[in-house]
């Protein structure tokens, strides 16, 4: 039993100091990782980005948006996302052609597209695909934050962020903590300007409470 209890009491110990060190020099001991409890945080890179935004929109259910500000580090987890799809989605802003505020869409998947709607909120979205294919997925909510809106001043986004990178952990990334999350399907809203068909298209997805 003392053997068994020092042994256990060795373990936590052993734990503690990894996870502190780990904190304390996250940026200094891996650029891609972070010890999370007992998971690991990857960085979403390039190739998550370069699938079309169908699938990301669904996939960045329960993924991490991670924000630098003033030094620190904070984390929010996504609990709802909406996709467009290019020049064949009436509800996209890409359906009408390039213009200054979305050409970014036409940019290769991993960078953001933020834009202010009605002069008072902020809406973040992250760009997928190739380049030229004009594909982008809407952050329709965090944890603790509904509305595309709302979670965009929880995470303090503003134009600054207007084509920043999402592969590099300068002002903006996503971070996977490993686990499936289940999700809900349903229409998007706040499209009534679309055709019928892309008003029922199931492009909404929400994280199952």
């Amino acid at each position: 039993m003392v053997g068994t209890g020092g042994e256990n009491f060795s373990k936590t110990r052993v734990f503690t100091v990894f996870f502190v060190l780990n904190y304390l020099f996250y940026d200094k001991i891996n650029k891609n990782m972070l010890f999370c409890g007992v998971l690991w945080m990857t960085l979403l890179k390039e190739d998550f980005f370069a699938r079309g935004a169908y699938y990301a929109a669904q996939q960045l259910i329960g993924k991490w948006i991670c924000r630098r500000i003033d030094g620190e580090i904070y984390r929010f987890q996504i609990t709802e996302t909406e996709c467009y799809i290019g020049n064949c989605d009436t509800a996209c802003h890409a359906y009408k052609g390039k213009t200054a505020r979305t050409q970014i869409m036409w940019h290769k998947g991993g960078v953001c597209y933020v834009y202010l709607c009605y002069g008072i909120h902020y809406m973040l979205n992250f760009i997928t695909g190739c380049e030229g294919e004009a594909e982008g997925v809407l952050i329709r909510g965090v944890k603790g934050a509904s509305g595309p809106g709302r979670a965009a001043k929880a995470m303090q986004i503003d134009k600054s962020l207007y084509g920043e990178s999402l592969l590099t952990k300068d002002k903006i990334w996503v971070e996977d903590d490993g686990n499936k999350y289940d999700f809900t399907e349903s229409k998007r809203i706040g499209i009534g300007y679309a055709s019928q068909e892309d008003q029922d298209r199931l492009w909404r997805f929400e994280l199952k409470d």
